[in-house]
């Protein structure tokens, strides 16, 4: 299996993490240069564990030749890093490099890239620890202690234990003496046994059919040997003044000795299908046929240890760049939310979850997002060579301590693009996607999402002017109808009853005042009292029951009319027309015997009680 290294996972720990936006801050010890080039070295130095591997499966014996000429690349990196943060001084890489030169969406770009290269690392790092743990201890299953390591790391986080400089040095201390012990025993084992594999290497049939494909495919796989070089950007506010170029030359120094050293000694003990065969633990392996047992199981934990590490750093690097564009409005401000200890537990929770998700998604078969890894750290180098040259462009007044030529910056840029396309035309293994395609089933949703954020306040103005295309004329007809509507109602409502009381009791003119509710359809109604003579006490107790009755049924309109005359069809007929209220919607109770009409003659008055 591959084994992958961030390489922008360096801000350690209380030395290395920001928490933006806090308040008043301590002050931090800043990183003297043996500390800072212990991290950021812990991140470069352990591409030996697979560049080696990968550079003599590409360009076969003339894997060295490839690695020197990434050494020569990296030399070039030096002045590009040195020139970009000499004028800007701030963590956050590519990202903060890309948004003090150019617009905010190109630094989404970076972000974007950035954020899908801690993801992947964060999960082949913790595999191929457990993998490296599992060959020396067979019983761990890798799936479920990956699982275990990435919780780890993410419990840790949460509660704010990071990686301090002093562990970071023992581990890169470690490693380095590691890598010197292997490179010893191996030389110790070519004096013993001499270079007849060398020379059976170097007589081999070169690979892809001509020198210059070797050294151009091995050169592709190789650059994945410089991951982790751009690390030291990312704490460099923690570090003292001065410390910055001389961790990218320290860096510098320990690759061009180391990875073609590894590949040169690989060469000089195993022939090459050999090599193929063992391309997931080539050193382990070396280790064994040189040096025995111990040698392989020291390099085993040497991988696993620092391997582990790194997803540490991928947790303390994703949680400072979110925070960062958090903070800028790229992401939703929720995220921003902190425990009692300060960490964005939000954040460390979701990148957990996302890498579970993709190990469960792959099974377990984590090389696939070497695709993703690739890329998206081409990718970023060549962003970062770009914005040095917007740095020079824009920016040209602003002091920086020291420039990259022209010349260097453009063979860079070259340089980078003829790695990214020789690992997006690549041919990938039976069975399995291009690495552009992998790339983009991650890389394409992530940009979608940051895009959307950026232009939110665009797409949700676009969004209501469609609704108000769609909806505000179905608004204007719903409208217009429930306005038709109440009109009908108000109209069927507004027509009048007439109720005829002689001086009825208060319970007959409830019962005149429940049937009008429960059976017509009107809020008016007049209750007539027609007399030859007033009779002052019938009205009065008629006033003060309709004042009660007022009060019961607030719905209705209850007015009173006292009529002087007589009672006939007469005046009803005279009434409906003076009144616009047809005969029939005038009420009168049940009249008695000596009642002096018959109902045909009142013409159609109804009765109610």
């Amino acid at each position: 299996m591959l084994k992958y290294r961030p390489f922008y996972g360096c801000l350690i720990g209380a030395f290395t993490i920001n928490k933006m936006g806090t308040g008043k801050q301590r002050k931090k010890k800043k990183l003297s240069e043996f500390f800072a080039t212990a991290i950021c070295g812990n991140d470069i130095t352990s591409s030996v564990l697979y560049v080696s591997a990968l550079s003599i499966i590409a360009a076969g014996q003339y894997a060295w030749v490839s690695l020197l000429i990434v050494a020569f690349v990296l030399y070039l990196f030096r002045k590009i890093y040195g020139e970009v943060v000499g004028a800007l001084p701030l963590n956050g890489g590519a990202y903060n490099a890309l948004l003090n030169t150019t617009s905010k969406s190109i630094a989404s770009l970076a972000a974007t890239l950035t954020l899908l290269s801690y993801m992947a690392t964060a999960v082949i790092s913790a595999s191929e620890a457990m993998h490296y743990l599992h060959s020396i201890i067979p019983a761990i299953e890798v799936v479920p202690a990956t699982i275990g390591v990435l919780s780890v790391f993410m419990i840790l986080t949460i509660i704010g234990i990071g990686e301090s400089a002093a562990v970071a040095a023992a581990i890169f201390v470690f490693h380095i003496l590691s890598l010197i012990i292997l490179a010893s025993a191996t030389i110790f084992y070519l004096f013993q046994h001499g270079l007849e594999t060398l020379w059976f290497n170097f007589h081999l049939p070169v690979p892809h059919g001509n020198i210059g494909k070797a050294i151009f495919w091995g050169f592709s796989a190789a650059m994945l040997g410089i991951s982790g070089f751009e690390s030291s950007a990312n704490f460099v506010e923690e570090q003292q003044p001065g410390v910055f170029p001389k961790t990218l030359r320290n860096m510098w120094i320990i690759v061009s000795i180391f990875n073609p050293l590894m590949a040169f000694l690989a060469l000089a003990v195993m022939p090459i299908p050999e090599v193929k065969s063992h391309e997931a633990d080539l050193l382990s392996y070396m280790g064994e046929l040189t040096g025995g047992g111990k040698v392989a199981t020291l390099i085993s934990l040497d991988a696993a240890l620092v391997l582990s590490g790194a997803v540490l750093t991928s947790y303390v690097g994703v949680t400072g760049l979110v925070e960062r564009i958090t903070l800028d409005r790229i992401f939703p401000a929720f995220l921003l939310k902190k425990n009692r200890r300060g960490s964005s537990y939000r954040i460390i929770i979701l990148f957990f979850l996302l890498c579970a998700s993709i190990l469960f998604i792959t099974h377990g078969e984590v090389e696939v997002l070497a695709g993703v890894y690739t890329i998206s750290f081409l990718s970023v180098m060549g962003l970062f060579a770009m914005g040095n040259i917007l740095l020079k462009i824009k920016r040209s007044r602003l002091p920086r301590p020291e420039r990259a030529s022209w010349g260097s910056v453009f063979l860079a840029i070259i340089a980078v693009l003829v790695a990214l396309f020789g690992n997006i035309i690549k041919e990938p293994p039976p069975g399995q996607p291009y690495n552009i395609a992998i790339f983009a089933e991650y890389f394409l949703p992530t940009i979608v999402f940051i895009w959307i954020m950026l232009n939110r306040i665009m797409l949700l103005d676009g969004l209501l002017h469609f609704i108000e295309i769609i909806f505000v004329p179905i608004l204007k007809l719903v409208n217009a109808i429930d306005k038709k509507i109440l009109e009908t109602i108000d109209k069927i409502q507004s027509q009048e009853f007439v109720f005829f009381t002689r001086g009825d009791n208060l319970a007959n003119l409830n019962k005149v005042l429940l049937y009008i509710k429960n059976n017509e359809h009107t809020r008016k109604i007049k209750i007539v009292h027609v007399a030859s003579e007033e009779d002052k006490a019938v009205i009065e107790k008629l006033e003060r029951d309709l004042e009660f009755l007022n009060r019961e049924y607030p719905e209705i309109d209850i007015e009173f009319v006292k009529l002087k005359g007589k009672f006939g069809p007469e005046l009803i007929r005279k009434l409906s027309k003076e009144w616009n209220i047809p005969i029939n919607f005038m009420f009168i109770g049940s009249p008695g015997d000596r009642f002096p009409y018959s109902i045909e003659e009142l013409g159609g008055v109804r009765l109610i009680i």
